[in-house]
């Protein structure tokens, strides 16, 4: 889930007082594409494949008082039992956070940083499915508000908040 305990320093000189989210630098951290059946899973007119998704967001917090955040995004196409396209992505960003109480740091880290990573995250599924040889394939977005609710709600149930 999330080591959220910030360190008492904040990073150029920043004011603690003053709230706001910084993104200081976005990265791929780890990408992956397989279509395995290729040219095969390509011919036109076949039927539409069954996707399958997968959300997950982490964050952790660091000496220097800034923030990682990442968003790992999946996709797996399957027609007729076999496999047409795997993708994923983990999409991360550096964040500064300034003026958020120790309470709310938690929903920020795993809500409103995901949502600034989404789009460009996004983008690069989107552009390798069409690089694949497939139609571009756009993620609906997420409701990462609930995602997180339905995760606290299952870990304070007593579950093991897994992925979704």
């Amino acid at each position: 889930m999330t080591d959220t305990t910030a360190p008492e320093a904040t990073p150029d000189g920043a004011e603690a007082g003053q709230a706001g989210i910084r993104i200081l630098a976005q990265f791929v951290r780890d990408f992956s594409f397989e279509n395995p059946l290729a040219p095969d899973a390509l011919r036109a007119g076949a039927a539409q494949p069954a996707i399958d998704m997968g959300v997950e967001m982490n964050a952790r917090g660091r000496p220097d008082g800034l923030f990682e955040v990442d968003l790992k995004l999946s996709a797996r196409a399957e027609r007729e039992g076999q496999p047409v396209f795997h993708v994923e992505v983990v999409y991360g960003g550096l964040f500064h956070i300034a003026g958020i109480s120790e309470e709310d740091l938690e929903p920020v880290l795993l809500i409103e940083c995901p949502r600034f990573l989404f789009p460009y995250a996004r983008r690069l599924i989107s552009d390798v499915t069409a690089e694949g040889g497939f139609p571009p394939f756009l993620i609906d977005p997420i409701d990462f508000a609930g995602v997180y609710a339905a995760r606290k709600a299952q870990a304070e149930a007593g579950g093991v908040v897994g992925n979704a």
